[in-house]
């Protein structure tokens, strides 16, 4: 199979056209257009000495707005940071200058002092669940006054005696090799927020309640703290900025800060952070704070009158609201024309499966005769399994996993409600049920129906552009000897309602995941694959067999042993889409084809352009998918040579196939599409031979 990429890898073509990237080109845009009209209007505009002059304004302004970044991703406002900053200002300079306090005294106590403050919104807003706007308004209104009065008695006090220290010189006037401390100061704040926001618990959190604070209090996210604590940083962030103000001028004066907070809201929302929640980062209020910074100083610096500075930040603040609610409004019908990015894929040949030849693939009419279990009783049993009792059980449509009851398998009961999507499924070697469940990730049924959460998320990928880490549509699974979960993910882009969509793009999108119960992580093994799906581990326990069903390939990956980490192809060419993948009594695998190749889908393939033209241009129903409405069943050896196949030539008794198991001289069919479970009687199959007692029972 050949696959041809443009413009970017594989890997990123995902992250590239995702939201995140679509709703930075804007901001961007602008960036780049304001930094070529005043470079070109302003002499010396790139000149160092302007630059660092710049830098060293850009980190106290970007502090300010960072701090009311923070309250718009949590969903509110501060119209306090312009007053809480000419505080921080204020009582650094008292501090030091008055009651002379020792720089390194002065600091916390700055920014205790400036984080009293926005705890206090905190507590009215967070806990109290009063107005933002009114709140932090009637803050700035309080704080701003309080700041006048002291002015008014210690200004003249205060400005008899400066400050000196070399820290102070260096926080004010200096930097290390070329850069202004403020900068630096900046940038380490900025690093360590995005990591806060973008890779971890607290930042996922901050983001869901500024998204829909009812949904996050209904499931249990502490949102009163949580609101509380942005509004305390956004305090703190304040102070921190007042004290390099007043370190670089050293002094105070009743117009400092003045306006800030329409400044500082500007830049955040200009930079793309939304004014509703929920949506927003480090670096779109940092991409928006130059964008303000440059049109301030740029309007004085042209000689425009005094006016045209606000009404220029008035205008922009117009049109960055525009922007924000109008994108906010259409941004996913835009986006829904451009996220599909299909690739060259140009798969092999199919394996002749013509009625009556010599290909073990040939069509036939064994599953002709299979018995119906639980007809019309569940919906979308995609997998099938059994315990060493003989109970049968299956997932269904509406997150039900459904048991039979041997030997007739005639009544059945819900074993447990676990949500979701249940798909794949494997008894661990204490005969807990794990399930992997699209949308929610994995899952545990212990021996008493507990449903318990095994794992949701993987390590983020180091150099992704986009937050990868949250799994959306876990497969199917085996376990290891060593306890160890490896478990497929067909797709890091489409969720469980249209994971058909990947098959238009025959990305590498899909990972294979490993859960070690032994320290409760999980990390990602295998990358880029083409929608992996089934997983079996193999007959010797040393590697994983998983299907790729897009490729039309089987590949195996060595999980230990001399070659552990390899992956090596082992059966290709299939005429249809592989899918789940179990281990057979005679030491060979079974392997489920959900559907049928098609010439005009695979001519399709090796045209990116076309399908990305329908994707476009016609409604999603009229798209061309692959043909999943038939399919068969398919043994095969560790060589990749086909031994078997198993058909319902007309489509009419088990249509569609998506898993199977071997079990007493039996096998299982399960199917997503249908209304039913399959079995069938095998010739020559071990009658005692039973998944778990084959596997569990010698180690």
């Amino acid at each position: 199979m050949k696959l041809r990429y443009r413009l970017v890898p594989d890997h990123l073509i995902g992250e590239v056209l995702s939201k995140k990237w679509v709703d930075n080109a804007i901001p961007l845009a602008m960036l780049v257009c304001v930094v070529a009209v005043f470079g070109n209007l302003i002499p010396e505009f790139f000149t160092q000495s302007n630059l660092q002059s710049t830098s060293r304004q850009y980190g106290e302004f970007a502090l300010v707005c960072l701090a009311m970044m923070t309250v718009i991703v949590v969903g509110g406002i501060d119209l306090s940071v312009g007053s809480n900053f000419a505080l921080g200002n204020f009582t650094t300079l008292a501090l030091l200058n008055l009651a002379g306090f020792s720089l390194p005294a002065t600091i916390p106590i700055v920014i205790l002092v400036c984080g009293g403050v926005g705890l206090l919104n905190g507590f009215l807003i967070g806990y109290l669940r009063l107005r933002a706007f009114l709140t932090t308004l009637v803050t700035l209104i309080i704080v701003r006054a309080v700041v006048d009065m002291l002015l008014l008695k210690y200004a003249q006090p205060m400005s008899v005696g400066f400050f000196e220290s070399e820290l102070w010189d260096l926080m004010g006037l200096g930097g290390i090799a070329g850069v202004p401390f403020s900068f630096i100061v900046l940038v380490i704040v900025a690093v360590i927020g995005h990591i806060a926001l973008t890779r971890s618990r607290p930042g996922w959190r901050t983001m869901a309640i500024g998204g829909s604070r009812r949904s996050a209090h209904n499931i249990g996210l502490p949102v009163r703290g949580t609101v509380c604590a942005a509004y305390t940083l956004s305090g703190m962030l304040c102070g921190v900025a007042g004290m390099l103000y007043a370190a670089r001028l050293s002094g105070a004066g009743s117009d400092t800060g003045m306006g800030l907070e329409i400044s500082a809201l500007t830049a955040a929302v200009l930079g793309g952070n939304s004014l509703g929640g929920g949506r927003g980062s480090v670096v779109k209020a940092l991409i928006g704070a130059v964008i303000v910074l440059i049109l301030t100083n740029g309007v004085l610096r042209i000689g425009l009158n005094s006016g045209s500075g606000p009404m220029v930040l008035g205008l922009t603040l117009l049109f960055a609201v525009f922007v924000d609610v109008r994108w906010l409004k259409n941004r996913d019908k835009l986006l829904s024309k451009l996220y599909v990015s299909p690739t060259y894929i140009g798969l092999p040949p199919p394996r002749s499966i013509t009625a009556g030849s010599d290909s073990a693939l040939a069509l036939n009419d064994r599953l002709a005769g299979v018995e119906t279990i639980g007809l019309g009783d569940v919906e979308s049993p995609e997998d099938v399994i059994l315990d060493d009792d003989d109970f049968l059980y299956c997932g269904t449509r509406q997150g039900d996993i459904v048991r039979f009851t041997p030997p007739e398998y005639q009544h059945s009961e819900v074993y447990a409600h676990i949500g979701g999507a249940p798909l794949g499924m494997a008894f661990d070697k204490a005969g807990n049920l794990l399930v992997c469940v699209g949308g929610m990730g994995l899952y545990k049924i212990d021996r008493d129906r507990n449903v318990v959460k095994v794992t949701d998320e993987t390590n983020r990928s180091t150099f992704s552009v986009i937050d990868d880490s949250r799994l959306r549509l876990a497969d199917d699974l085996d376990i290891a000897p060593d306890g160890r979960v490896f478990f497929s993910e067909a797709t890091i882009r489409y969720e469980m309602h249209d994971w058909p969509v990947d098959a238009l793009e025959s990305r590498g999108n899909g990972r294979i995941i490993c859960f070690d119960p032994k320290t409760a992580k999980t990390h990602t093994a295998v990358k880029n694959l083409v929608f992996p799906n089934g997983i079996c581990l193999a007959h010797d326990g040393q590697s994983i067999l998983f299907a790729e069903s897009w490729a039309c390939r089987i590949s195996r990956y060595w999980i230990s042993g001399p070659k552990a980490g390899k992956v090596e192809l082992v059966l290709d060419k299939l005429p249809g889409y592989p899918d789940n993948i179990n281990r057979a009594s005679d030491g060979t695998y079974w392997v489920a084809l959900m559907g049928m190749r098609s010439p005009a889908l695979d001519v399709a393939l090796r045209m990116p352009a076309f399908r990305r033209r329908m994707a476009r241009r016609i409604a999603p129903d009229q798209w061309l998918y692959p043909n999943l409405n038939i399919g068969c069943v398919a043994r095969f050896d560790d060589q990749g040579q086909v031994i078997e196949s198993l058909w319902d030539r007309g489509a009419k008794n088990h249509p569609m196939i998506t898993s199977m198991r071997e079990h007493r001289g039996w096998l299982y069919l399960g199917g997503i599409t249908n209304n039913r479970i399959g079995r069938i009687r095998l010739e020559n199959a071990d009658p005692t031979w039973t998944g778990f007692r084959s596997y569990w029972s010698g180690t």
